[in-house]
């Protein structure tokens, strides 16, 4: 087994091999009904229900991992069979409550929901309560807590709700793709779409008419993944799927940075456009904010455009931790450049699909972008690689002050400000993901480590400035 975070994340990756598997030998849609018995031979469940239900949910997750409900726009689905687990939620007293004589829980609730058992103690009406969590806030004991649900909790603008059958809803008009609530979910009743099938046609397309090559750009964040290997091995190993070629997504960021420091200059005013689930959210909750976000693509897509126009018949895969980029590459300016998008997780099954021994390569080479493209995986690197861009560009009369917003909460406070014309800064760098996209759902693991083997693989490059990177491409 391979290191994964979580339970959920190992069986989401069994599933998701076993489809690259029967795709790769053109067997899929023949065997389909059979991969859940094909993950799970014993007739001993994985979780705690029955096993019938148990391949019925797999059954769920396989028709997710080729490509999901094609009505739906969001690259998050819910699988209602497997979300039936978790409490209902919301305010509930628990045991230490001491049944007080002040009662200040009763006298601020405003739909009078609260009353006392023959102990004194609080009891809350749930048809009467509103969540609006005074009750809470006054309790001498903190002895009310909110039970949220877990995707509830981890979503943070308020996209997900209950249906009458106490399943998760996904509103898709709030929901930004950030992915917080598919990594969250200790069921796996929340999920992304996988894409991996699409990937798998092209490279097996292209090597039978070979008209065309697939390039493989991977995301920067890749340098705190694959730990059981080298970053080199990586690099071979994705070329052994049948990549033609491997391209850091960081060099395309030395190319935004480049961009965004000039547009910056221009309008004295500007929010980052790197992060697809923050651009989502501006658009969603302050669309008078629109005309503040960057008008340059995200690296991944500059990138893409570029390989594309220097060879025509190119067929680009974006790799790395985040979701949202699903649903960026969907997008009518970037989905002529970038053809398809899987995560670290999908990759992971690519390679083991194929039977590939990463750690048994040689090593090949990824070395041409800087350490400040290299450094847009974590919070912080796109406000520093836009100082750099000064220094470089020699600009002296403009004084940047960046506004770095570590997750979206942090973003939804600054934005907030800004509609409200308080000045914070002259750059918002906004990432949805706790940490930048070393955070992202997509991840093989998430924790601490990740910066520090980031800012190292940043160190490493041979391209010491933005400029000497940018300067490849002419």
């Amino acid at each position: 087994m391979r290191k994964f975070d979580t339970q959920v994340q190992y069986i989401k990756y069994k599933v998701l091999t076993e489809v690259s598997k029967q795709a790769f030998n053109d067997s899929l849609y023949e065997n389909m009904l059979d991969i859940p018995k094909l993950i799970n031979p014993t007739k001993k469940p994985i979780s705690r229900c029955c096993i019938y239900k148990e391949r019925a949910i797999l059954t769920e997750r396989v028709k997710l991992a080729i490509g999901g409900d094609s009505k739906n726009e969001n690259i998050v689905e819910v699988i209602d069979i497997a979300c039936d687990e978790c409490p209902v939620g919301g305010y509930e007293v628990t045991n230490a409550c001491r049944g007080c004589l002040a009662h200040r829980c009763s006298s601020v609730c405003p739909k009078n929901a609260i009353s006392f058992d023959q102990h004194k103690r609080a009891i809350i009406d749930k048809s009467k309560c509103i969540d609006c969590g005074l009750c809470a806030k006054v309790c001498p004991y903190h002895a009310i807590s909110n039970q949220k649900r877990p995707c509830v909790n981890a979503c943070k603008v308020d996209a997900i709700s209950m249906d009458e059958n106490k399943v998760a809803v996904i509103d898709n008009q709030k929901c930004i793709g950030c992915g917080a609530c598919v990594y969250q979910c200790p069921f796996g009743a929340v999920m992304d779409k996988s894409y991996i099938l699409n990937v798998i046609d092209l490279i097996k397309k292209s090597n039978h008419n070979q008209k065309y090559k697939v390039y493989a750009i991977v995301a920067p964040s890749i340098a705190s993944q694959f730990t059981y290997a080298s970053l080199g091995q990586v690099v071979s190993a994705i070329k052994d799927i049948g990549f033609h070629s491997v391209v850091e997504a960081a060099l395309g960021a030395d190319m935004v940075a480049d961009l965004e420091t000039k547009e910056l200059l221009e309008k004295g005013f500007l929010t980052s456009s790197c992060c697809p689930a923050f651009t989502s959210y501006i658009k969603k909750a302050h669309p008078e904010l629109v005309k503040h976000v960057s008008h340059n693509l995200s690296p991944m897509a500059y990138l893409a455009k570029y390989i594309k126009e220097r060879d025509t018949l190119a067929k680009v895969v974006f790799i790395g931790p985040c979701i949202a980029k699903k649903q960026e590459a969907q997008l009518d300016h970037v989905k002529a450049y970038v053809d398809c998008v899987i995560t670290f997780e999908e990759l992971q099954a690519l390679l083991d699909s194929k039977g590939i021994e990463v750690e048994k390569l040689e090593e090949a080479p990824l070395d041409n972008a800087s350490y400040y493209g290299r450094i847009f995986a974590r919070s912080g690197g796109l406000s520093e690689a836009v100082m750099q861009s000064l220094k470089e560009n020699n600009v002296t009369d403009f004084e940047l002050n960046p506004v770095i917003c570590d997750g979206i909460e942090e973003c939804k406070k600054a934005l907030f400000k800004v509609s409200k014309n308080i000045n914070i800064g002259n750059f918002i760098e906004g990432m949805a993901c706790m940490g930048g996209c070393i955070g992202g759902p997509g991840s093989l693991s998430h924790g601490p480590k990740d910066k520090m083997q980031v800012d190292k693989y940043g160190k490493m490059a041979l391209e010491k400035t933005i400029k000497d990177a940018i300067s490849q491409l002419t």
